[in-house]
Order: structure tokens, then sequence, then C-alpha cells
């Protein structure tokens, strides 16, 4: 039996439904809606678990799903070397957002990340801490202003309004999630010029546990040749 983790409520639920719909394989839940089981129809050997999107990437790398819908943010942020734990298989097309870095629109000097880094450095000088920028996705945001060569900076966790926390003073910068950018101008942000993190979407992951039996892997390659994947 395969395990399909799909994402328990919402639109990423809906979309994930459509996606599979639309190739033929049918995903529906049981029973009421507060309920966490599912049913496929279309193809045998093939089990429905419903979890929050957050779940599926460590279920997947630790081997209790077998495949797993979420987004392409999630796996990266949640699993250190992702691409060793878990393969992509499908793009799908929809949740799409991206993970930016944004910056106050006051600070009119401040377009680039070299801009960014300067200006971290000036901060430190200035008020004897590390210029703040607040995020969730601190795995992502630390590498890639690693790779970008920006130093100067602490992350601070925020798990809620991320936009509201310049406002707030609690943060001077952010790292977010923004799919049309209307939430950030209208908190008196702007993304710099070269600070997309990750453009995610919805995707369909295989975990790479090295423990599928023969007829997983059948099976496996029968759902692929249903989904055209």
């Amino acid at each position: 039996m395969l395990k399909l983790g799909v994402p328990s409520k919402g639109r990423l639920m809906e979309k994930t439904f459509d996606w599979f719909g639309a190739r033929g394989i049918g995903l529906r839940k049981s029973g009421s809606d507060r309920e966490y089981a599912g049913a496929v129809d279309g193809i045998d050997g093939v089990e429905l678990v419903l979890l929050s999107a957050g779940e599926i990437p460590r279920e997947l790398a630790a081997g209790n799903i077998h495949l797993g819908v979420t987004g392409s943010d999630l796996v990266r942020e949640k699993l250190a070397n992702w691409d060793m734990r878990v393969a992509e298989l499908a793009p799908m097309g929809f949740g799409g957002a991206d993970l930016i870095i944004a910056v106050p629109q006051a600070w009119v000097d401040v377009t680039t990340l070299d801009d960014l880094d300067a200006a971290a450095a000036a901060f430190r000088r200035t008020h004897g801490f590390r210029l703040r920028i607040a995020t969730k996705y601190h795995r992502l945001v630390r590498d890639f202003l690693r790779d970008q060569g920006v130093a100067d900076y602490q992350l601070v966790d925020s798990q809620g309004a991320t936009e509201g926390t310049v406002k707030n003073e609690t943060a001077e910068a952010i790292a977010d999630i923004t799919s049309t950018g209307e939430t950030l101008r209208a908190n008196g942000l702007k993304i710099l010029d070269d600070g997309l993190i990750h453009a995610s979407q919805a995707t369909l992951f295989r975990g790479r546990r090295h423990n599928w039996t023969d007829a997983q892997r059948a099976k496996l390659k029968a759902l692929q040749m249903v989904l055209g994947v």
C-alpha cells in the first residue's frame, strides 16, 4: 500500500483534489469535515492520509508516508539536505507564492542585497546591535543571505503577522511569503530587487527512504503512468 499525504483543509486541499481528479484519480474525505480519513478512487493500493501541510515534509522524510503534496518552500525549510531525503515528482501549478526579503519603503537608498548589507553594517555601528529580520523561514533565509554575502543581521522569529513587525518596531526588515505584494505595500514595505529567495508552489514529492517494497515501487510506477508524471 502506498500512503499519499495531502493537506487536510483549505484551498490547498481543494486544489490538490482537483489536480488529481483532472488526471483520473479521485481523492475525497471520508465522513465529516472534521475527520482526517480519506479515500482514493481510480487506482488500487493507494491510501489517502490527510495532514497539515507543515507535517508532510517530516512524514515523508521519516518514511511514514510515501508520497506527499505540500509547498516547495516548506520542504526546503523543514528538511536539511532536502533533496537527499525527498524527490520532486511534479510541480502542480497552484499555491504559488514567493519567499522574499522586504525593507521599509522609506529606505530609498536600499534596493538590493548589497545595499542591505551596507545598511546592516551602518545599523550595527549606530545602534550597537544587529539589524533584525523577522521571519518563520530561518533555514531558507539564513542560507540565502550567507550565499549572498550579507552578514550583519539577526533573525527574529515571527509566526504571526510578519508584515506588521516593522511597524511594531520589533524588526527592521522581513522575509516572508507573498503572492501579490498588497499586504507588504499596506505596511509600508518594498521587496528588494534581488530579494527573491524561493518561488514556491504546491508540489508532489516522493520520499527517498530505501525501505520501499517491490510492490510499492510497482504501484508508484503505475500511479505515475496514470498521472503523467
